[in-house]
């Protein structure tokens, strides 16, 4: 795919996070999102303890009405318009996969360690869906920390480490500001 550094440099550059509302089909097919997935795998894991889950959603609707109860149970007084703005994005993009953080007991591999490795897993899936064309975006927010959609989705200790939205961009991708590595780069000693 890259002849050369400058190829794969461009497009690692090129990677931008779309906005999930702004995303539009198609989205990946089975065999597409099954080939991304099994991209996002191939990282850093330190002790083979693949500390990481993948949830696929494909009733949105189901999703929908579960953000719905949840957001309720939180906000009873909530008003219509409030309740819809809180539940728009489980139909936000084509493809719809959440990460799940899933602790493993270990005496040798501390939680930050498996804590990272999600992260780098994270990370690998908005560069597997950018490879195959695709736009990605990683969103926490306020269902990811929820307790009912905790309950709902995760198993044991797992815990959601975010919603990845993954479609076809409907607008134009915006840069956002970056550091200067000047300004956050230090040498030691």
């Amino acid at each position: 795919m890259f002849n050369n550094l400058s190829s794969l440099n461009a497009y690692l550059a090129s990677r931008r996070s779309g906005k999930p509302r702004d995303m539009v089909a198609p989205g990946p097919d089975a065999a597409q999102l099954d080939a991304i997935l099994h991209l996002a795998l191939r990282t850093p894991d330190h002790g083979k303890l693949f500390p990481w889950r993948f949830v696929t959603v494909g009733d949105r609707d189901a999703f929908a009405a579960l953000l719905e109860k949840a957001f309720i149970a939180t906000n009873p007084d909530a008003r219509p318009a409030q309740i819809e703005a809180a539940i728009a994005s489980a139909r936000f993009a084509p493809t719809l996969v959440l990460l799940l953080y899933a602790p493993q007991e270990s005496a040798k591999i501390p939680l930050w360690e498996q804590q990272m490795s999600v992260g780098a897993v994270g990370m690998n899936l908005l560069h597997a869906a950018h490879a195959h064309g695709f736009v990605a975006s990683w969103i926490t927010g306020w269902a990811s920390y929820d307790p009912i959609v905790r309950e709902a989705i995760c198993h044991g200790d797992e815990q959601i480490a975010g919603l990845f939205y993954i479609g076809t961009a409907g607008q134009p991708l915006e840069e956002r500001p970056r550091p200067e590595p000047a300004e956050i780069v230090r040498n030691w000693p």
